[in-house]
């Protein structure tokens, strides 16, 4: 009881930091945002947003899966996390570069004759390589020293808003805004860095035997985590092309509305997620509370969220966005329902790393991006914007519930999401 106690203690702490540090990166987010978006309209604005869905989507190969399994490492194996760390970084700087090469050779071949998206694309992917860095990150948590890692993401937040903030000024167009996110990128590197060293963090060294201890635990999650990226880029490259920018444009605004607050929940299930690994060991039947605990916080946080944009939601998109940006309210209607079961997914990461299931992730994860393209396909000629949200609703409640019970090692964890949502065995 006493462990538990403490544990409880830590992540407390480690949970205000990062909700702390996120509320005023909120803050940022909201004003800079609602600016930039003003200012270059929904078309540009789409463009932006059509960019980042190309790093985001190669930022999955990017992180190799092994930000699924490296806090579990340092967890099992305390004297060679410099090792971890070091092979980590190396890993993922090779595959950073192959992706920024795959991203652009892709862009050059679907929007040909299309200049200002090329450049902006190519400007937004230069980010991708310095987020190797953000493997430090996972060494802070690993300690509960969030506070570390949210003092330098809100630093690295206020000098880009700074930026952003410039440009307006200065009437710069949508190129610029577009290396905005590569600024990000690099201030947090930067800080990263220089906090990890201040803090004496372990030696990094790279081992290839650690490499592949890691990747042979990491494979799993590789192949999910590109599906993952599927499902969740996919709408905005499909409106693009099926579409126009302009759609983008509703799409986004509706989607960063919506994740304003989810930082709540990331902060949440970072904190709780070394808890879990290590109730894992200690205590059986804690561990399984600590998990049914977390996804009805999850659950039920989101869905009162999305209760109050489903009545608010107009008067919200009016007031920080104008009338121009009017055709995203039913997108953001549709779309809010989304996060209770994309996050219940982001949730379930502990126990799959816990229990050793990440096997299953590919095949999951696969017939959701698959499910999700076929959807999108069919609902974004009908319905445009509307269409996609309804798509990656749909795919999420399928990949976050009903799935799970096709696969007999997975039934287990559903039933105890199943337990979270109808609020049984919680204490």
């Amino acid at each position: 009881m006493r462990y538990i106690n403490i544990l409880k203690n830590r992540e407390i702490n480690n949970a205000s930091w990062l909700i702390g540090g996120r509320i005023i990166q909120m803050v940022l987010s909201l004003f800079v945002g609602i600016l930039t978006a003003r200012y270059l309209g929904p078309s540009n604005y789409g463009l932006i947003n059509y960019g980042g869905a190309y790093v985001s989507f190669f930022t999955a190969l990017c992180n190799l899966g092994l930000n699924s399994v490296i806090i579990k490492d340092f967890v099992d194996h305390p004297d060679e996390q410099g090792e971890a760390i070091g092979s980590a970084l190396v890993m993922r700087f090779l595959s950073s570069i192959l992706s920024a090469v795959l991203t652009m050779v892709i862009v050059f071949i679907v929007d040909k004759g299309e200049p200002v998206t090329i450049a902006v694309v190519a400007l937004c992917s230069i980010g991708a390589i310095f987020n190797i860095v953000e493997t430090f990150n996972y060494w802070f948590q690993s300690i509960y020293k969030s506070k570390v890692t949210s003092l330098a993401t809100l630093v690295a937040y206020v000098i880009t808003s700074l930026y952003k903030i410039a440009l307006l000024i200065m009437g710069k167009d949508v190129r610029w805004f577009a290396f905005a996110t590569s600024v990000d990128y690099i201030v947090v590197a930067i800080f990263l860095w220089s906090a990890y060293k201040r803090y004496n963090g372990p030696k990094l060294s790279f081992s290839f035997l650690k490499s592949r201890a890691l990747l042979s635990i990491s494979y799993n999650y590789i192949l999910s985590t590109i599906m993952v990226a599927v499902y969740g880029q996919t709408d905005k490259l499909m409106l693009k092309q099926m579409l126009d920018e302009r759609e983008v444009g509703f799409y986004a605004t509706a989607a960063a509305i919506c994740k304003m607050w989810t930082f709540i929940l990331q902060a949440i299930i970072d904190s709780v997620y070394p808890s879990i690994l290590r109730l894992k060991n200690a205590d059986q039947i804690a561990y399984e509370r600590k998990n049914r605990q977390l996804y009805a916080i999850v659950f039920y946080v989101s869905c009162s969220v999305s209760v109050g944009f489903l009545i608010f939601g107009k008067l919200i998109v009016e007031i920080l966005y104008g009338d121009i940006y009017l055709p995203a309210v039913p997108v953001l209607k549709t779309v809010t329902w989304y996060t209770a079961f994309s996050y219940l997914g982001v949730a379930r990461n502990a126990w799959i790393v816990s229990e050793g299931k990440q096997k299953y992730l590919k095949y999951m994860y696969g017939c959701a991006a698959i499910m999700n393209v076929i959807v999108n396909a069919i609902l974004i000629p009908q319905f445009g914007a509307v269409g996609a949200a309804l798509a990656s609703l749909l795919t999420n409640i399928f990949t976050s519930i009903v799935l799970p019970f096709l696969f007999k090692g997975m039934r287990k964890n559903a039933q105890m999401m199943l337990d979270a949502i109808f609020l049984r065995r919680l204490r």
